[in-house]
Parts: C-alpha cells; structure tokens; sequence
C-alpha cells in the first residue's frame, strides 16, 4: 500500500501572512505602488498630518474601483466638527467602506473638538455608523512624549467602540509579547494585529520611527545587523515574524493578523512576502 504524501500544514502566523493589511500612506508615488497589491488586498490608508481626510478619500475611491479593501484611517485631531464627520461616514457608505481605523492623528493642534481617539469613537457611536470593524492602535513601547499612563488608559476608553487592535511598530519581539499578554491581563481581549514594517529603505524607517516618537525601537534597531538590516537592501521584517509567530499558536491571547507598515514599498513588501510564503511551502 503507497504511504499518502505528507502535506505540510503551515502555522497560523504563516496562514495570517496570506491576507495580512498593507498599510499606505497618501503621498507622490503612491499610484504606482498601487499596482503591486495582490487582488482584494486589504489596505488601511492614513490621513495625511497637512491634508488631512481630503487627501485619503481619494485613495479610498481608487481602491475601490480597483477591487480592493480600503480601511481609511479617521484622525480625530483633524476632524472639524460632526458635521464634518457625519459627511465623511456618509461618503465611506456610499463607497461601501465597512472598516475603518480610529487614531488621534499628527496635528499639534485639533481642528475641533476631538483631542483623541477616544473622542472621535464616542462621537461615532454617539451619531451611528454603518462600520462592521472599527481598529485602534495599542503602543508596545513607551512613546517618547506620550506617558504610558495615558496610553494604558486610552486603550481601556477606546476598546468599548473598537472590534481590533493594532499594534505601533516595535523591532523588539520580546516588547511586543511581554505588551499583547499585558493587554490581556488588564482585561482587554479585542482581536489584534500585529504591525510590523515591511522591506523599507533602513534611513527612511528610522526617520519615521522617529518622527513618530519611537525612542526605544529607534535605538533597538540602530544595534540590529546581519539578518535583520541590510544596509544596501534596506529593512526585512524576517526576525519579526519568526520571534512573534508563538503568539498566533496560543487562543487565548486573540493575536488574528499582520499588519504589514509598508510606506508605500509595496512592491518590495509584496516580494518578500510571497519569497516567504513560498519558502514555507517548500518547507
């Protein structure tokens, strides 16, 4: 009797990085790199720090005409007022949009009344949507200039309106597990996704690590050699995945997907990720 082939079963986290969400942002280029997002991608978008919703409503529209999955990011910071915010829910109905991404947003100063995200969420839930998700981010590190005291609390405000949680980058993967098992400590059990970056140019990814307040991570991948930076081909998540994958094996900790910070480096994003799937299948 002929022994039936064995077919490897690949691990959830390996499962998760079929589908995970590229993150874009709205800049110069990003049409291009629109081309290289696998069909039906899901693809959150973020709101630009000087032109705010205006600028991400486009891309959302061209999303959808592509066949693709816009998560536009709501920033609260730039919301003007309700009337601004029902137009805005009005307009994502319209284009069919069922998941949308909650954050407090860049500008120094609010456009109105909405200092965070906790805000912008009660206003939505306050006037009714139509959003079948609705994400907020989770910080594993301490931020440089937010204390951890507010982000704990923020989370607990945020988590009665969202249905997944997001976390900030962070290069350190023991950060990111001693920070999912805290959430879950503290009695929060929102579904999260895992942000990692995708393959970006190394002195890009710091720039924006630190612009974003990313004091640990920053000096946490300044150490990195070998694997995980290549000077000359720039920044690969392999480390990443390969250290948080423990975290997708175990159901009590909800940990669901990736959250791919791509910067618009689709196409090496996109290379990386299918050379990994299919050495795994290989596997």
């Amino acid at each position: 009797m002929s022994a039936e082939p064995i077919v490897p079963v690949p691990d959830a986290a390996l499962l998760a990085l079929r589908s995970p969400r590229f993150e874009m942002v709205p800049m110069r280029g990003l049409e291009e790199a629109l081309d290289h997002l696998p069909p039906g991608a899901t693809v959150p978008v973020t709101c630009s720090p000087t032109r705010g919703l205006d600028a991400t409503l486009p891309v959302v529209t061209e999303l959808v005409r592509r066949g693709h999955r816009p998560v536009p990011h709501l920033a609260a910071r730039m919301v003007r007022d309700t009337a601004q915010l029902r137009g805005v829910v009005a307009e994502l109905d319209r284009l069919g949009v069922r998941d949308v991404f909650v954050v407090a947003g860049d500008a120094a100063t609010p456009a109105g009344p909405f200092e965070g995200a906790a805000d912008l969420l009660r206003e939505l839930h306050r006037i009714g949507h139509p959003f079948l998700e609705v994400g907020v981010t989770g910080y594993p590190e301490s931020h440089s200039f937010i204390p951890d005291e507010a982000t704990v609390s923020a989370m607990a405000d945020k988590a009665p309106y969202a249905t997944y949680l997001v976390s900030q980058i962070c290069y350190d993967a023991d950060t990111v597990v001693g920070w999912v098992r805290a959430v879950r400590d503290r009695g929060i059990m929102l579904p999260v996704h895992l942000g990692i970056p995708g393959v970006v140019d190394r002195t890009r990814l710091l720039r924006i690590s630190t612009r974003i307040g990313l004091a640990d991570s920053v000096r946490f991948l300044k150490r990195q050699t070998g694997v995980a930076v290549r000077a000359a081909a720039g920044y690969t998540p392999d480390h990443l995945v390969t250290e948080l994958r423990p975290l997708f094996e175990d159901p009590a900790l909800r940990v669901l997907g990736w959250h791919l910070f791509t910067f618009n480096e689709i196409a090496r994003t996109e290379q990386w990720r299918q050379a990994l799937l299919a050495g795994e299948g290989e596997g």
